[in-house]
């Protein structure tokens, strides 16, 4: 494809999964929604850290482990400062760890709302007729990558289909199927919009 416009779309997504625990003063499975915030609770020289959710209903508290009766002497000091003081940054990183949080648990309540920052790597808009989109993520994200596109490109899902099938939509690298698969890291999705007729709004939605 010639007058490619390659852009790279850094996904991060807005709310964290919800583990799914049976709630001791609701008395069913609630949801829990993370509270940012962190117990670190010292006893000589062990230390426990835990990140605390909160029911979504009543706001009964259940306390994910960080760390368990760990030696002080492990934990950098800077790290034990950022739990010491709620680091935003690494609260957020703790609520989205999906697999420690589902080995911990099992069941987790996931969304698929992200916000997309859009940085152009090469090529013009004014005399691009193709796409190259590199996809990095913060974070793993269920949001699905025909959606992602039809959201952030202004079209519907069966046109990406219909792109796909003309072979004038390839993903790399999973190929077959991956409009239908969860976004991921590293994917680069190729667009080939010569002859469509709004091919200009396309790209300036892709962010050129």
């Amino acid at each position: 494809m010639s007058s490619t416009l390659r852009i790279h779309w850094a996904i991060a997504p807005e709310i964290a999964p919800q583990p799914l625990i049976n709630c001791n003063r609701c008395g069913t499975v609630k949801a829990y929604r993370c509270s940012g915030k962190f117990r670190v609770n010292a006893n000589g020289k062990r230390i426990d850290v835990w990140l605390i959710y909160r029911c979504v209903d009543c706001d009964n508290s259940w306390n994910f482990g960080i760390f368990e009766r760990c030696n002080r002497r492990d934990i950098e000091p800077a790290l034990l400062q950022a739990l010491e003081s709620n680091d935003p940054g690494l609260a957020r990183r703790h609520a989205f760890d999906v697999i420690a949080l589902r080995n911990r648990v099992g069941r987790l309540e996931e969304f698929p709302d992200v916000v997309v920052h859009k940085r152009v790597l090469g090529g013009t808009r004014e005399s691009a007729a193709a796409l190259e989109l590199q996809l990095g993520l913060e974070m793993p994200t269920s949001l699905r990558l025909d959606r992602l596109l039809a959201s952030e490109l202004g079209i519907s899902r069966s046109r990406l289909q219909v792109l796909e099938e003309r072979r004038l939509l390839v993903v790399d690298p999973d190929g077959a199927k991956a409009l239908r698969k969860p976004a991921r890291a590293g994917m680069t999705v190729r667009v080939d919009l010569a002859g469509e007729p709004d091919h200009e709004a396309i790209i300036r939605s892709a962010g050129g």
